[in-house]
């Protein structure tokens, strides 16, 4: 699959999984790429393979302030993108019944949700002013389609980001900038490795990121990852409610912040 051509391109989360993929096939197609993300030597050797068309940024996404001055850097560089990606996004079980959980939760929010506007604002103005096409792209989750048991603050994080994409893409249907709703099911990633249940469908971020890309370049607004993920969550939600509760129940649950196989989540204070 040729990658489609991007010149200018913004990417959050790039330090691995889906966004270091996307930073690979976006850098191998000639565009120039802001890497954005939080572990330096990751981004080192993105930057490597192309110094003379990439920059290094490692803001925290869910700080605005840090993300306008960024963004004001990129800008200063290389111009307004004509794609900007916020991928960026952690992942963990979650029990209400836990109080040091509530801390999981407004930090799940912050960068799931608020860090996809942080990411967009400061770019829209100078996108819009250009004139040219270019797209908006939210990584949300099949997760965003249905809450799942122990997984409350993820899915809800990725479920107000699908409906905050869909009020941002009716409100630029007048433009030249499209909005494009990513909802991966299951990546070879960090966010998925200690997860103790089955994944069908299991994808590799490199054929995802061309998936994606490919997406967004021939103007689709919903891109699901792959394809057969949505079609199985779309036939569970089908059933009763009760019966796909029961379905759900049964399957183990994503490892909390602090046990065994949890990942990691930037910033959180317990």
């Amino acid at each position: 699959m040729t990658t489609p051509s991007f010149h200018n391109a913004v990417v959050t989360g790039a330090c691995g999984g889906l966004g270091q993929a996307l930073a690979r096939e976006l850098i191998a197609g000639g565009a120039r790429v802001a890497l954005v993300g939080l572990q330096r030597p990751a981004l080192e050797a993105l930057a490597a393979l192309a110094p003379e068309r990439c920059a290094i940024y490692q803001p925290d996404v869910s700080d605005a302030g840090a993300m306008q001055a960024m963004a004001a850097d990129w800008l200063g560089r290389a111009g307004a993108p004509d794609l900007v990606i916020a991928n960026a996004g952690v992942a963990g079980g979650f029990d209400t019944a836990q109080a040091g959980d509530l801390a999981v939760m407004r930090r799940m929010l912050e960068i799931n949700l608020l860090g996809v506007a942080t990411t967009f604002q400061p770019f829209m103005a100078p996108m819009r002013a250009g004139g040219r096409r270019g797209a908006l792209v939210g990584v949300a989750s099949v997760a965003g389609w249905r809450g799942m048991p122990g997984n409350g603050a993820y899915c809800a994080s990725k479920a107000g980001l699908i409906a905050y994409l869909q009020s941002l893409r009716a409100e630029l249907r007048p433009t030249a900038i499209t909005v494009h709703t990513v909802s991966p099911g299951y990546l070879r990633t960090a966010l998925t490795a200690g997860n103790r249940f089955a994944m069908p469908g299991l994808l590799e971020p490199d054929e995802a990121a061309r998936r994606l890309l490919a997406g967004v370049a021939g103007g689709t607004e919903h891109i699901v990852l792959p394809r057969r993920i949505g079609w199985l969550s779309r036939a569970l939600s089908l059933l009763p409610a009760r019966l796909h509760d029961r379905i759900l129940l049964g399957q183990p649950r994503k490892p909390r912040a602090g046990e065994p196989g949890a990942t990691d989540i930037p910033g959180l204070k317990k």
